[in-house]
């Protein structure tokens, strides 16, 4: 696979919340659900390509799926994958455009 491919395929989906819109207000910082496998500079090489904005750093968690009960049976929910990318000053991403 073309690592420009494989850069167009790490970011799943933007995470908007109330604490994520807090953090790109006050730090210039926005999360992304990406691919389980993907290392920092892939997540910030994607970043820079999708969005055309520069990157100062990334932060990455796995996080846990949620053990939930349906019924009578215990269901546990995938883990997966979130990403902080911190940009330089001065840039944004606007989600409503982009």
């Amino acid at each position: 696979m073309n690592n420009k491919e494989r850069l167009m395929q790490v970011i799943l989906k933007p995470i908007t919340t109330e604490k994520t819109t807090g953090l790109a207000d006050k730090a210039n910082t926005f999360s992304f659900k990406v691919l389980p496998s993907a290392t920092k500079k892939e997540v910030q090489g994607a970043v820079e390509l999708l969005f055309n904005v520069e990157v100062v750093g990334v932060q990455t968690t796995n996080v846990k799926g949620k053990t939930k009960r349906t019924g009578a049976r215990m269901g546990k929910r995938s883990d997966w994958k979130k990403a902080y990318v911190r940009l330089k000053d001065g840039q944004d991403i606007d989600f409503a455009t982009a």
